[in-house]
């Protein structure tokens, strides 16, 4: 058992994760913990490990990153990737993953705590009475309803937190340069610039990533602009509000309260904003609730699982072609890869140049991830390291191949059709084509260098080329079956009778090369070429 754990990818895990996370990778990885926030022990952790798992508290940069010369993936259990250098990583070849909604409506509700918390004075109210105080006109509030609350950023967690305060009986006004008019009307929120929103808005809650732009971006200038009865809520990250300016504003009047879940420096235990007992602050609590953590810790276990088995990863943030992939895509994803290693095996060289050419109805939809499908193809059996859907381009890169993809609509013969054609240093062009035929979306080779054929892609196959004459596929046969190699299928191609000829095996075991040197001047040694799909 200890043999078989050893062959075992290992994942690290360096924060707490939920235990139906752990489950998911438990049966197929070796799972490690460590306390990432430890350097010590992060450093030497990662030095034989596959992945690493990591939350908000374990730094992966480019030192933790060098330390990990195995390491294929980086997974954040969390929205942010602040604590990732994704440059870094996407220059290495490694792939990083997140949990982009995990958190988002655990993120949405305490935005609304705060904005509720803060209209009623909740939090000082509590201690007042366990204090054993009963003061309640000191503590009156504030209604909700009929108030114009101010969203800004309009993104998942923005829409989330607009659509809960429209129940509230509020008007909502939003701010954000990236969102359509008409899209920001159809869930009741009215598009204004920020001035506008500052100067109108009785509640204000911040829903932005941090970023360089948004970095500061509510400061003394802009908190000149509003109401003095504006309550102001940030459960989005820290920095975005300047935190000194805030808490000024609030002293002088300014500002009648705030509610403050994230702070430019985390762990954070002093603030100006501490001071004021009309600020309620929690320490970074937006995901911190049972529900948003499971779905976290799943949802990058499951990402850690496909990218470790060469599965596409639809939450990696550095893949060129990231995001959702339609269903009617992902079948082509491995179709594509096994046409770039068969495109490998026939061309027998790295081409100049490498056109993915896709056809038909599929073309609808985004398929640009098969050109990086067919990438990993077509390196995976002449690159020493480990080849992945991001590191892919960069090897295209450093033998400086040029990659591009073509789409059309029409496809006369195949309701859709993935071609992989390049042309090679001397001048010479290699075309693989192949198809998803029926309701159970079996894959085909249909071409090869402009031989049709139509054989499924399995296993080891064999290609071979000569001139069309008696004899051939019985001296083949004859020299496999000594070989001991058996024949699961076969096709033959010709153009024209006597011409060139190409000749298609599945067969159930790999074929040495030298097999087939005692063919003689039959079939030329540079015309044989062997690829393994077993692991595709």
């Amino acid at each position: 058992m200890a043999e078989n754990a050893a062959t075992k990818p290992v994942v690290l895990v360096a924060e707490e994760l939920a235990p139906s996370a752990l489950d998911v990778l438990a049966h197929d990885f070796e799972v490690r913990s460590v306390d990432g926030a430890d350097r010590s022990q992060l450093l030497p952790a990662l030095e034989d490990v596959d992945a690493v798992l990591v939350r908000s508290a374990t730094k992966i940069d480019a030192e933790a990153l060098a330390a990990a010369p195995k390491l294929k993936v980086v997974a954040r259990a969390g929205v942010g990737l602040d604590n990732v250098d994704v440059p870094a990583a996407t220059a290495r070849g490694v792939m990083v993953v997140n949990a982009p909604t995990s958190n988002i409506v655990s993120a949405a509700e305490q935005a609304v705590t705060l904005l509720l918390a803060t209209a009623r004075h909740t939090a000082n109210a509590n201690a007042s009475l366990k204090a054993g105080e009963w003061k309640r006109s000191k503590f009156t509030g504030v209604e909700v309803a009929d108030k114009t609350v101010g969203v800004v950023g309009l993104g998942r967690i923005g829409v989330l937190f607009a659509q809960r305060m429209s129940a509230f009986g509020t008007r909502l006004i939003a701010y954000d340069p990236y969102v359509q008019p008409a899209r920001a009307a159809q869930i009741g929120v009215r598009l204004v610039s920020l001035e506008e929103l500052l100067a109108e808005s009785d509640f204000i809650s911040i829903h932005l990533p941090k970023t360089p732009e948004t970095l500061g971006l509510i400061g003394e200038k802009e908190l000149q602009l509003v109401k003095p009865s504006v309550r102001i809520v940030n459960a989005a990250r820290g920095g975005l509000i300047d935190e000194q300016a805030l808490a000024t504003a609030i002293a002088e009047g300014r500002v009648a309260g705030a509610g403050i879940d994230v702070f430019a420096k985390e762990p954070c235990t002093e603030s100006p904003l501490f001071d004021h007992p009309n600020v309620v602050v929690t320490p970074h609590l937006g995901a911190s609730t049972v529900e948003a953590q499971d779905k976290a810790g799943l949802a990058v276990a499951k990402s850690v699982k496909l990218a470790l088995q060469g599965e596409f990863v639809p939450d990696a943030v550095n893949v060129q072609a990231g995001g959702v992939v339609a269903e009617d895509v992902r079948p082509g994803l491995p179709l594509a890869e096994k046409l770039g290693r068969v495109f490998t095996a026939v061309a027998g060289a790295v081409a100049q140049s490498i056109t993915v050419e896709v056809r038909g109805e599929i073309v609808e939809y985004d398929v640009s991830v098969l050109q990086l499908a067919a990438l990993k193809g077509i390196f995976a059996d002449i690159v020493e390291e480990s080849v992945t859907y991001v590191n892919a381009p960069l090897l295209a890169k450093e033998r400086g191949v040029d990659v591009g993809i073509t789409t059309s609509n029409e496809s006369p013969e195949y309701r859709n059709l993935v071609t992989v054609r390049g042309v090679l240093g001397d001048g010479r062009e290699v075309s693989v084509s192949g198809t998803l035929t029926g309701p159970r979306q079996v894959q085909k080779l249909t071409e090869i260098d402009g031989f049709d054929i139509d054989l499924v892609p399995d296993g080891h196959l064999l290609f071979l080329r000569y001139e069309d004459r008696p004899g051939i596929v019985g001296k083949l046969g004859v020299t496999l079956g000594n070989a001991g190699v058996n024949i699961a299928g076969m096709q033959v191609a010709r153009k024209q009778s006597g011409g060139e000829a190409l000749m298609v095996l599945t067969v159930d075991s790999d074929v040495n090369p030298d097999t087939l040197s005692t063919l003689g001047n039959e079939i030329a040694a540079s015309s044989a070429s062997v690829v393994d799909l077993t692991e595709v």
